[in-house]
């Protein structure tokens, strides 16, 4: 009993001295968010490289989108969202390709929302998390904005990785 006792003991202290040392970052909700951006970015971008150009085309059924199509719908969600808060003309955005395109003109459109998204996440503070914007008919929050379009490409990485099993490749965020 005495041993269980002293390892529980030398766990939680070493559980402890690991939680202390982890690395800090900024805090606060302008920081959460753009902290989740950012795992969520590399998610996506690590997929679209992973998926073979030939395999962009792939959808599982009929009835779903393509591979490049649900890339090419995270392109159009963030160019609209991230545009917004950016105060992006919808003619000065990049286009988006076919679904049809090559994969490299498909990527070069997702970067390309990344970067407008970049520009969008580091206007972010804790002090202007509620100006607004227009957003189609609605008028939304700008933290309403940014956790929607983290939301958003989330849903979108998920199906992105269930298409990349399928094709018995492995997901990003399980090659840890």
């Amino acid at each position: 009993m005495r041993m269980v006792v002293g390892c529980a003991i030398a766990m939680m202290t070493v559980c402890s001295a690991a939680m202390a040392q982890a690395p800090a970052g900024p805090a606060g909700p302008a920081a959460e968010v753009q902290r989740s951006y950012a795992g969520v970015k590399a998610n996506i971008l690590k997929s679209a490289d992973k998926m073979p150009g030939t395999d962009f085309s792939y959808k599982p059924v009929a009835d779903v989108r393509t591979y490049a199509r649900v890339i090419n719908h995270v392109t159009e969600a963030q160019l609209h969202s991230c545009g917004a808060v950016n105060g992006t003309a919808a003619d000065k955005l990049p286009k988006v390709p076919a679904e049809t395109a090559d994969k490299d003109a498909v990527v070069t459109a997702l970067k390309a929302s990344f970067e407008e998204c970049d520009k969008a996440f580091a206007s972010l503070t804790d002090s202007n998390l509620t100006e607004m914007f227009t957003a189609g008919p609605a008028k939304r929050s700008r933290i309403g904005m940014m956790w929607g379009t983290v939301s958003h490409d989330n849903e979108q990485y998920a199906t992105l990785a269930l298409y990349l099993r399928l094709k018995g490749i492995a997901p990003p965020s399980s090659e840890k």
